[in-house]
């Protein structure tokens, strides 16, 4: 098995972008045999995972047919960086962007940022959403989008993914780029250029609000978006329980840190009580009372959500329930966009314009 009989084995791999065989299209920068088997690095201008994937699946199949099952072959697919993808101060177009953390997880976090995304889409904003909850995306679901896929467009010599759309949301989430029954097994790393793919490698046009689904606690994949975009400021979600309040709590402390310094909008209150329909006027406080106002007084802004079951049926279909008119559940909702909207413009006339954070080794 020489060199030239591996790069002939490759021309039966055709580049979906060009039309031509990977090698003749002048992909294939090497290739060579060790112990550690046949070694294959690609380069391609297209950024999109799928496709890379794509790729590294089908020269796999044409080794293996050309010398059989027993021959090990590594694939490393490079992308080509032609011209900067992404202004320095972040992503050009995009007005406002805003991070939804939780100290802990299960507290409802990405359910009230897809009620909240679709919510301003629905009063008539330009909204996007990035799910960075790399190890456990649950957007396309919520937004009942699970089997689309992104797709690709070029503008000028650049190949950029383009993002889904469901109820005027331009989505992107790794979930579009992995199977939903297997677990996401990446180091640090591997998920945080995954995240900055997801921003830097997507045209995202004019929008007004983009909404970041952060994964909960503290972490690589917090301080790669701090790293990436210019925060114009962070939501906490969380219950009113004690032990919810503590983790909440690290994570408003996390953005406060002087070497971040992203503006903490308000905290969010989900499942603060819990009123049965035979009981409309009785409240049942499950998770404890109040519990995030001592928290909340800190800050300019709070919400409240109550446990309502329609809330969770309409994520399970895909349907937020921001979307049904007048339910208890889009009245909470709406109070909630109107405290943001005005934290928002709170923010905008402090003057303080938000900045990509710098950050070094010690």
């Amino acid at each position: 098995m020489n060199s030239e009989e591996i790069r002939e084995a490759l021309k039966q791999v055709l580049d979906p972008d060009s039309g031509k065989d990977i090698v003749t299209a002048g992909m294939v920068t090497s290739t060579e045999v060790d112990d550690q088997g046949l070694q294959i690095r690609l380069k391609t201008s297209n950024p999109a995972m799928h496709h890379k994937q794509r790729l590294i699946d089908a020269v796999e199949f044409a080794i293996e047919r050309s010398f059989g099952k027993e021959v090990k072959v590594n694939v490393d697919v490079e992308v080509e960086a032609k011209e900067k993808q992404v202004v320095e101060e972040g992503l050009p177009g995009v007005k406002h962007i805003i991070a939804i953390a939780s100290g802990k997880g299960g507290v409802g976090k990405s359910t009230v940022t897809a009620n909240l995304a679709v919510g301003m889409a629905q009063r008539g904003y330009k909204v996007a959403l990035v799910d960075a909850d790399i190890y456990g995306p649950s957007m396309p679901i919520m937004l009942d989008v699970e089997k689309d896929r992104p797709g690709t467009m070029k503008i000028g010599e650049k190949q950029w993914m383009t993002p889904v759309e469901s109820f005027g949301v331009k989505l992107m989430s790794i979930g579009f780029f992995s199977d939903p029954s297997q677990a996401i097994v990446w180091r640090g790393a591997m998920a945080t250029k995954a995240l900055k793919q997801m921003f830097k490698d997507t045209y995202w046009g004019e929008i007004d609000y983009m909404f970041i689904d952060l994964p909960p606690g503290t972490g690589d994949i917090h301080l790669t978006a701090v790293q990436t975009v210019p925060l114009t400021g962070a939501i906490i979600v969380t219950t009113p329980q004690i032990i919810a309040l503590a983790d909440a709590r690290k994570g408003v402390a996390m953005f406060r840190l002087p070497q971040i310094n992203v503006p903490v909008l308000g905290i969010i209150e989900n499942m603060s009580w819990f009123t049965p329909a035979e009981l409309p006027d009785n409240r049942y406080y499950i998770f404890g009372q109040e519990g995030a106002q001592t928290l909340a007084d800190e800050m300019d802004t709070v919400g409240k959500l109550p446990l309502i079951q329609s809330v969770r049926e309409a994520g399970d279909v895909g349907r937020p329930a921001i979307m049904q008119e007048g339910t208890p559940a889009r009245k909470y909702l709406d109070e909630i966009m109107d405290e943001v909207e005005r934290s928002l413009e709170r923010s905008a006339n402090s003057g303080e314009k938000s900045k990509v954070v710098q950050t070094t080794r010690q």
